[in-house]
């Protein structure tokens, strides 16, 4: 006979207990929290029954966030921060617009930061703000304290905007039991809501980010094919064009930082609007007395806006051929994000695929269902179908600056997170004793295409002849997709740790641009390589012919001194420019030249280490 456990309430054994796990969708526009219910993955509303939090923060005397906050974005637009999400891990100088917003930026070292009548505010801190309120509604509606949560980021967060979004929350007090990219959480809540297989293209549309990524489901495990996408697209943009029309249609003159945030609350009003209706009537008098009267039309607002629907299939057409697909292989498109209600997104999408979306989903609450069924599982929280695997992928190749300023990729992108991958390289010159490894991430070939990570020191190298030493590099990206890196020498044993914590991250459009670039410049790039393979070969043969001169000239003949030394200014010269034919013929013709001389070294070499031995000696 089975017997069942009873227990006091509060007082169940620790291993039959439910922990508290949630799972937080940190958006540009909106933000919401959601839970595992009886086996069912809810969101959880605030006392009003509404479930969207608006991602704005306002700050003045009391700090207030969501709806309260939103109120005031138009009368206090300096004090009201809106899309912070667009300033995590960001420098100033990787910010667009930075003129047209109402805000009043601090470039301080590393991320960008904000004044506010109750002080200087980071955009960590804003974010903290919001996980703080939508922590507070959760541990509300549970009644108790959280043990873990799982946030989502877009697929096309770097390390530092990754690192940004861990650090909010634990400055909200929240354990982060993981990072979760948007698509993928969006998938997770497809598939196991209809018991899905196949692959599944996440069209993700949110507030301020674009992200694509090709699934595959089967059997329980969710698969990441490939992932693409633009970490500065979003629906605000699609607001500013209207706000753009707007200003041209009224012929406005210049507008105050008031009057252009109440402009832009209209236009995004008016976006909202056209999504079931068939023209959007907007009226507004502004503070400068100039009234505003125009009508915008679904014809009218989709040819504003053509070029921003057209910047999102771009990554989609790249994820597709990065999977090795086409868009008849996907079985279904997964709608993610407010902004996919806009007609023309539907329309552009269904075409590209030839297939309807699949919209049976709320695209708001989506996101944030995955990372609540993710979280509940990551929690213990382990019910019966719970055995399905996540395997996710990195959207950027991660590799190490090698002689000649080259890239040397030791995870490619797409590759499935979490991943370990180690490679040896070793000292470029004799008695070398340290080296310095510096991190980098993108796909072209040359250092100064890519994005730097990192720098650290690897010492205590023993000295010896260049190429002997054993240097072996360890790459690690967690399940978090954030990076750190090893580096160990293998004979003594001494090592090198660095976490790649990035002080902000990469331009607006410098990520998506990475990936088009590695294919725009392929022959070119695979041309300069091999040009600086051949000029850091030339160099070494330099190197190691004008050491054997210093030490052995007197085994040549003057004439045979001169004629090495002009076969050595022959390459050198050679070797500044770009002929790679060039400088191999003049390796080649360096090599033939000092052959007879490499053989009278060895000799003497070979001669004074027999020197005074005996036969039976040897």
């Amino acid at each position: 006979m089975a017997l069942l456990q009873i227990a006091e309430p509060g007082e169940s054994a620790a291993p039959h207990e439910h922990r508290l796990a949630v799972g937080i969708d940190l958006g540009t526009t909106n933000s919401l929290v959601a839970t595992v219910r009886s086996g069912m993955a809810v969101a959880l509303s605030d006392d009003q029954g509404r479930s969207l939090l608006p991602s704005v923060v306002h700050y003045d005397g009391a700090v207030e966030v969501g709806f309260a906050a939103q109120a005031r974005q138009s009368l206090d637009p300096r004090n009201t921060i809106v899309s912070v999400k667009r300033f995590m891990g960001r420098g100033l100088k990787d910010i667009a617009h930075v003129e047209s917003m109402p805000y009043d930026f601090v470039e301080a070292e590393g991320m960008v930061k904000l004044r506010t009548a109750q002080g200087i505010k980071s955009p960590v801190e804003v974010s903290a703000d919001i996980l703080g309120a939508l922590r507070d509604r959760a541990e509300a509606s549970l009644g108790g304290q959280l043990t873990g949560v799982v946030i989502t980021v877009p697929a096309y967060f770097d390390d530092a905007q990754r690192q940004a979004t861990k650090d909010a929350a634990r400055l909200a007090g929240l354990n982060v039991l993981r990072l979760l990219n948007e698509p993928t959480a969006a998938a997770i809540a497809y598939g196991l809501d209809n018991a899905s297989e196949g692959i599944f293209a996440v069209y993700d549309l949110g507030g301020g980010t674009f992200d694509i990524s090709i699934l595959k489901l089967s059997k329980g495990v969710f698969q990441v094919l490939a992932t693409g996408g633009d970490s500065a697209l979003g629906g605000d943009d699609f607001d500013q064009r209207v706000f753009c029309w707007i200003i041209e249609q009224a012929k406005l003159a210049p507008l105050s930082a008031r009057d252009s945030r109440l402009l832009l609350t209209h236009a995004r009003e008016a976006k909202e609007y056209l999504t079931a209706h068939g023209e959007a009537e907007i009226t507004v008098r502004l503070g400068s007395g100039e009234y505003v009267d125009v009508k915008l039309t679904t014809a009218i607002f989709s040819e504003i806006t053509k070029n921003l629907v057209q910047k999102t299939l771009a990554p989609t057409r790249k994820a597709l051929r990065d999977a090795g697909l086409a868009a008849e292989d996907i079985k279904g498109v997964v709608m993610v994000g407010g902004a996919t209600r806009m007609p023309q997104v539907q329309r552009a999408v269904a075409e590209y695929f030839g297939r309807d979306p699949l919209n049976n989903l709320d695209p708001d609450k989506v996101v944030a269902l995955g990372a609540a069924i993710q979280a509940n599982l990551l929690a213990g929280n382990r019910a019966a179908g719970d055995d399905w695997l996540l395997l996710d992928v990195i959207p950027l190749s991660l590799g190490l600056e090698t002689m000649g300023g080259l890239v040397e990729k030791v995870i490619p992108r797409n590759s499935t997170i979490p991943a370990a991958r180690a490679q040896e390289f070793t000292t470029f010159k004799d008695g070398q004793t340290a080296m310095v490894l510096h991190v980098v991430q993108g796909e072209r070939e040359l250092v100064s295409d890519c994005r730097s990570l990192a720098r650290f020191e690897l010492r205590g190298i023993p000295p010896m002849v260049a190429g002997a030493a054993r240097i072996r590099v360890t790459f690690q990206v967690d399940a978090d997709g954030l990076l750190s890196v090893n580096a160990r020498e293998q004979t003594t044993g001494h090592e090198a740790h660095v976490e790649v914590k990035p002080s902000y991250g990469l331009s607006d459009d410098e990520i998506t641009s990475m990936l088009k670039d590695s294919f725009n410049h392929a022959s070119d790039d695979a041309f300069r390589r091999a040009l600086r393979e051949a000029q850091i070969e030339a160099q070494r043969l330099l190197e190691a012919v004008q050491s054997a001169l210093r030490e052995d000239a007197a085994l040549l003949s003057t004439l045979e001194k001169a004629h090495v030394e002009n076969l050595v200014a022959r390459l050198q010269g050679v070797m500044i420019g770009d002929d790679r034919r060039a400088i191999d013929n003049a390796m080649d013709a360096l090599n033939k030249g000092t052959g007879e001389f490499a053989g009278r070294r060895m000799n003497q070499s070979v001669q004074r280490a027999l020197a005074g031995k005996k036969v039976s000696d040897i």
